[in-house]
């Protein structure tokens, strides 16, 4: 098969020796109006779409799949594939490699519960004889790059040990590592020692993903995991300047942070590109509040700005919640006091 323009460039951001910046999966929030409002603040190097949902009668999500026939980012878009039964997987990344793809991921670390129950995502963790037939097959269906995304294991961290010899053994081209077990959610210790692990003993590129929220944080795991570089999910949904302060920093240039005003048109463009034809407007005030929950724990004022955030009922409430917050031109750092 004929290498596509984003594949070419994927492979050689994986064989450069560069820091590697992606924006992390996130369902239903880093969507395409995401990527294309957000991609003019310094963007990823590379995005991983949502997860394409993979069962016996499954079909490749038409708007999740737009995010690589629209590529809104000039950059290479990894698609993420999620299920269990292998020959639907097979299937689904055959006709993913029939669009402009840059590699297909196997999602080894979704915690929602729902994918779980379904024995998917985290819940194969529980199951590492169906992974290691999964990856097998994949490994044999994808010609494009093929990579995971993963947990350290369902319950402890010390699962991994008994994971990474079956990660080792596929021929994987990258392997981002979230450092929490599946129980763990998004809450308690990142492990980053086991990313450390990893980057040791996997003959690929290793990704840090987990609780880094600011330019130095990022620095500091690639240099205490030996991680070849970063995934960022929440804390690039409530920054999306985070990206490009990171390199500032790379470079020792100075790290430039938005002004209240600029986060302020952040929030207001996102709205309108994420608002579908048809929504009424009360529907789309509430799906936009997932937004501000990522944003409010950066601000100076987070209580307040939650709480006014959480009762917004209109449009206009969210043009005065940015009046009343963000009507400044002060710089901020968009860092939370704990945990992105």
């Amino acid at each position: 098969m004929r290498m596509n323009a984003a594949e070419r460039q994927f492979r050689a951001l994986l064989a450069g020796a560069e820091p590697l910046l992606a924006l992390a999966p996130m369902q239903n929030v880093t969507d395409h109006p995401f990527m294309r409002v957000t991609r003019p603040f310094g963007g990823a190097d590379f995005y991983v779409t949502e997860y394409f949902r993979v069962h016996s009668a499954s079909t490749l999500r038409k708007t999740i799949l737009r995010c690589v026939t629209e590529n809104p980012t000039g950059r290479p878009v990894v698609a993420q594939l999620a299920g269990r039964d292998i020959p639907a997987l097979t299937r689904s990344a055959r006709e993913l490699q029939s669009y402009p793809i840059a590699a297909v991921d196997f999602n080894l670390g979704c915690p929602a519960p729902i994918v779980c129950k379904k024995r998917a995502g985290g819940g194969l963790l529980r199951e590492l004889a169906v992974v290691d037939a999964i990856l097998g097959a994949l490994r044999e269906a994808v010609t494009v790059p093929f990579t995971v995304k993963t947990r350290l294991g369902f319950d402890h961290p010390d699962e991994f040990d008994t994971l990474l010899p079956i990660l080792a053994k596929h021929g994987l081209d990258m392997v981002t590592v979230h450092a929490r077990t599946v129980r763990q959610m998004y809450g308690g210790t990142v492990h980053y020692d086991r990313i450390a692990d990893a980057a040791r003993a996997l003959p690929c590129p290793v990704i840090a993903n987990g609780d880094i929220d600011s330019p130095r944080k990022a620095l500091e795991v690639m240099r205490q995991t030996g991680a070849r570089g970063v995934m960022i999910g929440r804390a690039a949904v409530r920054n999306p300047w985070l990206f490009r302060q990171i390199r500032q920093l790379l470079l020792h240039e100075e790290v430039v942070y938005p002004t209240g005003r600029e986060v302020g048109s952040y929030l207001k463009e996102l709205y309108a590109a994420t608002s579908p034809p048809g929504l009424c407007a009360r529907d789309q005030v509430d799906k936009f509040k997932k937004y501000l929950n990522f944003m409010g724990p950066g601000l100076p004022h987070a209580e307040g700005f939650l709480h006014d955030a959480r009762r917004m009922l209109t449009a206009r409430d969210l043009e005065e919640l940015a009046r009343r917050y963000l009507d400044h031109d002060e710089p901020l750092r968009l860092e939370p006091q704990t945990g992105a």
